[in-house]
């Protein structure tokens, strides 16, 4: 008599709470994270082998771009409209809170004062789109005309706990970045950091 072979069924696994937990996930990543804020200009900075970090909190960012133009921005937005609110005091100027809810999403900008409502009053898309000419410095670091100090000195208002990171393209010129320097010099501020790219060491290198 032959024997009989039992049905053989195929395995089989719920993946519904598997399913659950995956959207659950996708869902908190999406609602808690931050777009990284579009920069004033695109700027290629120098490479270099060095493993120090630039800190990622309390940062005051100067970028230099290859045409010489001068960026500035700090990474937190009620810093930013603290020191607008320094910037415009000092200034004689005056924002409403739309121009001041546009400048605090600026991660960095770059134009003249006259410039600043004008620019913050755009469309988004324009504003995105908008070439920025940077902010006015001069070779003693401390003339009328020299904006990026009075940037710099509410900034440090704002938050007095601001480390310094200078950003300059690769082909940025030296008189331009001189400029920078005499700058924060002129403030009696010689201690920042260089952001440049990272390559790889060579053979034998070791960091000191």
């Amino acid at each position: 008599m032959p024997r009989v072979k039992p049905k053989r069924h195929g395995a089989s696994m719920d993946m519904t709470a598997m399913v659950d937990v995956a959207f659950l996930l996708l869902t908190f990543f999406i609602l808690t994270a931050q777009f990284r804020a579009q920069d004033a200009a695109a700027i290629e900075t120098p490479s270099s082998i060095s493993g120090i970090k630039v800190p990622d909190k309390d940062i005051m960012t100067i970028s230099l771009s290859k045409e010489g133009n001068v960026y500035f921005g700090i990474d937190n937005q009620q810093k930013r409209l603290d020191m607008l609110d320094n910037f415009a005091a000092a200034n004689g100027l005056s924002f409403t809170d739309k121009e001041k809810k546009a400048f605090s999403l600026l991660s960095s900008f770059g134009m003249p004062k006259t410039q600043l409502k004008a620019f913050l009053n755009l469309d988004p898309e324009k504003r995105n789109a908008y070439k920025q000419p940077g902010i006015p410095t001069d070779s003693t670091g401390a003339g009328a005309a020299n904006e990026l100090k009075d940037w710099v000195f509410n900034a440090r208002k704002a938050n007095n706990d601001l480390r310094i990171a200078l950003k300059g393209d690769n082909l940025a010129k030296f008189p331009n970045f001189k400029n920078v320097l005499s700058t924060l010099q002129a403030q009696n501020i010689n201690k920042f950091n260089l952001i440049t790219g990272t390559e790889a060491p060579p053979a034998g290198w070791t960091a000191d």
